[in-house]
């Protein structure tokens, strides 16, 4: 009866193992996606996070880059710890699995909190941004994002056209009698903004705000949604490695 016990406490150990080395793996991809996600987030869309004064939403996506990066990491720790049977690796492994996973709920956190004062502060500081910063010296970041936001989502002013009324650089000579910006054009070319009928430019209902306020929310969305799935997958992890653990002898010391 012994040797059967220990031969099936061993062969429960080797499917331990190669569970535990599979979800390593899933694991390493699952990391690049979060850091690719990430990293996406800060390079493709950095211009629009400058239009917005909180820094929580640039936030979240730095934490995404730094657990995915960790993540890869750790999967590559959980592989050496797994074939290994150090049961001090699988300690560490551990360990990183559950700052991981917190560091994936602060980010939920963020996104969450963010997710309930983002109209708000759409409201309070766009328009302001806009109308203050647009082709002002030292602000040219401000200008090449409103300019992308407002082709690229086809809409002109935070609330409407009419915002324009009161910018800084409209109502200044360098402006040449433009009614609005030129990127406010279906057909940008130079000075077109001289011209603010609903056939030359657009006129989107709820203006620049409400279609940044969707496009950020859909962003949060998702990057709720890779945090929730890595972390469903983790806790798998940690029940994995807690079995390893406890199915490996004790080291001597």
């Amino acid at each position: 009866m012994g040797a059967y016990e220990e031969k099936k406490e061993a062969c429960g150990t080797v499917c331990l193992k190669y569970l535990l080395f599979t979800f390593n793996f899933l694991f390493w991809l699952a990391g690049g996606v979060v850091m690719a996600v990430g990293i996406w987030t800060l390079l493709e869309k950095s211009d629009y996070i400058s239009l917005l004064s909180s820094k929580t939403y640039a936030a979240s996506a730095y934490i995404l880059v730094l657990a995915g990066a960790i993540v890869m990491v750790t999967g590559v720790l959980g592989c050496c710890a797994t074939f290994k049977e150090q049961r001090r690796l699988l300690r560490v492994y551990f360990v990183l699995l559950l700052c991981i996973f917190l560091l994936e709920i602060l980010a939920g956190v963020l996104a969450y909190i963010y997710y309930q004062q983002l109209n708000e502060e759409l409201k309070q500081n766009l328009r302001d941004t806009m109308i203050q910063k647009y082709q002002q010296k030292s602000h040219e970041h401000i200008t090449r994002a409103v300019d992308k936001l407002q082709q690229e989502f086809k809409c002109c002013g935070s609330n409407s056209s009419a915002d324009w009324a009161s910018s800084i650089w409209i109502r200044s000579r360098d402006s040449d009698n433009r009614e609005v910006p030129d990127s406010c054009c279906k057909s940008p070319t130079e000075l077109c903004g001289r011209r603010s009928h609903p056939s030359n430019i657009y006129k989107v209902e709820g203006g620049c705000i409400s279609q940044l306020e969707k496009f950020i929310l859909d962003h949060l969305k998702i990057i709720g949604a890779v945090g929730v799935g890595i972390a469903c997958v983790q806790i798998i992890g940690m029940v994995f490695t807690c079995c390893l653990y406890r199915s490996l002898k004790a080291e001597p010391y």
